[in-house]
């Protein structure tokens, strides 16, 4: 997919990498962006400043997609690409409290599922679309010190996979985006953590592969290239994986 005269809506566009997506995509000639977040104020700074439109939505409600979706192809026209890229970072293990395992299940995944039960049919119906996912490599891998982002974002990818699968002969593409750090405001006081350890990206970065994989349609996004590698180790000997994993966690004291 060329984004050029594409109508592309991205959630948790007022920040990070929901800002250098908007940014991006409206530098690639779309036709419009709409920059979806909580934070209103926020989206419609960073839609103004790429002549796209604004709209509050929080992800965490199925009601608030299914508005989001239905007022943009009313008001703006039929979405070509829609990015489920809002997001939160939990830190804690099995002692989480419940209603936070379940916050980030919501933003995390159950907005994703939320997006593709609206938007999909539609696409169908006129012969194809794109889905972009923001996951992590955190759910290719997992998190040291964060038990419900790695579960989450393992979720994720879970979804994306049964969604290309799904509906590709259908005519619609789907990529999920894998990266480590990123510089935004999740990140914010951990930048030596162990996700930081091969750098810490910038949104632009993380955009412009992005823009990558949509054009030559490909699944997996990793901004960082070395989680390929990882990848390759980990399924090659889970067991030495794990312990190389511990390690880790010994190193950083089960922090993040």
């Amino acid at each position: 997919m060329e984004l050029k005269d594409r109508i592309v809506v991205v959630t948790g566009a007022a920040s990070g990498i929901g800002r250098g997506l908007a940014v991006r995509f409206a530098a690639e000639g779309a036709k419009s962006v709409v920059c979806a977040d909580r934070n209103l104020a926020g989206a419609q700074q960073v839609a103004d400043e790429i002549g796209g439109v604004a709209f509050a939505c929080d992800v965490s409600k199925e009601d608030d997609i299914s508005r989001l979706v239905d007022m943009v192809e009313r008001e703006v026209g039929p979405i070509d690409l829609f990015c489920s890229n809002a997001g939160i970072l939990t830190i804690g293990g099995i002692e989480t409290p419940n209603e936070e395992w379940q916050r980030i299940w919501d933003i995390n995944v159950m907005s994703q599922v939320w997006a593709a039960r609206h938007v999909v049919p539609r696409m169908i119906a006129r012969g194809g679309g794109y889905l972009l996912n923001t996951a992590s490599a955190a759910g290719l891998l997992n998190q040291v010190g964060a038990a419900p982002y790695g579960v989450t974002k393992h979720a994720s990818i879970g979804l994306a996979e049964w969604l290309a699968m799904t509906y590709g002969d259908q005519g619609i593409g789907v990529s999920v985006l894998c990266p480590q750090a990123v510089r935004s405001e999740m990140t914010r006081g951990h930048e030596e953590s162990v996700a930081a350890l091969d750098g810490m990206l910038e949104p632009s970065d993380v955009a412009q592969a992005c823009v990558e994989a949509i054009r030559d349609q490909r699944f997996l996004v990793l901004p960082h290239p070395q989680v390929l590698d990882y990848i390759r180790m980990k399924t090659a000997d889970y067991d030495r994986w794990l312990g190389g994993m511990r390690k880790l966690n010994r190193q950083f004291g089960g922090k993040l």
